[in-house]
């Protein structure tokens, strides 16, 4: 069963919008996902209660009577949201149970430095080694001197980026009905899924 965690300690990157559609396009492959993060899943929650009961069905975490938090009987992926400034114990223990990584970053100067900073701290994690990283870039914007500085970065970082996510509002107006860009006709979102198309298939590997 992958774990897929969606990552970085900088608030503010689209680590809950990347971590609903990574769902919602495992879903609408015929997996039996489910959605969470490592904060009792509050944001997943709250999105998943918008969900129409006719969209491929994304899951939540089924709590048991002693408050343990496990995934539902028949997932076969698990995509785990996480807060901003995940750091010691709890990035530990992220690690331990994940298999993919990817951590969204946008192009700001402090986005870049708060990445940097994470990246380092994963290379010198004992579980880096047995981790799929990989990078998004996410809201951006090309054609300016801040996507050129990104683009830029992140060919000095020792992980790959999968996609370069543009800025638009089919995101926020999916998001606010419990829905994501594999969930509506294609039409609609034609150049949002050419974008996404390296990280499905990524998302497919084995």
């Amino acid at each position: 069963m992958p774990v897929i965690v969606i990552a970085n300690p900088k608030g503010g990157v689209g680590k809950s919008t990347l971590a609903t559609n990574v769902a919602g396009c495992l879903a609408a492959a015929g997996h039996a996902v489910m959605l969470g993060d490592v904060d009792r899943q509050q944001s997943a929650r709250q999105w998943l209660a918008l969900r129409p009961p006719q969209a491929a069905p994304i899951r939540g975490w089924d709590v048991a009577a002693d408050d343990i938090v496990r995934p539902p009987k028949g997932t076969t992926h698990v995509v785990l949201d996480t807060p901003a400034g995940l750091h010691g114990k709890r990035l530990d223990a992220v690690l331990r149970i994940a298999d993919r990584l990817l951590v969204p970053l946008q192009a700001s100067l402090f986005d870049i430095q708060a990445t940097h900073a994470f990246v380092q701290q994963l290379r010198e994690h004992k579980r880096f080694q047995g981790l799929d990283v990989a990078l998004v870039g996410n809201r951006v914007r090309e054609q300016t001197r801040a996507y050129e500085q990104l683009h830029r970065y992140v060919q000095t970082l020792p992980v790959p980026v999968l996609a370069w996510l543009r800025e638009t509002q089919n995101y926020v107006q999916l998001a606010a009905n419990g829905l994501t860009l594999f969930d509506v006709a294609p039409s609609r979102v034609e150049r949002d899924l050419e974008q996404w198309a390296p990280l499905a298939a990524w998302l497919r590997r084995p």
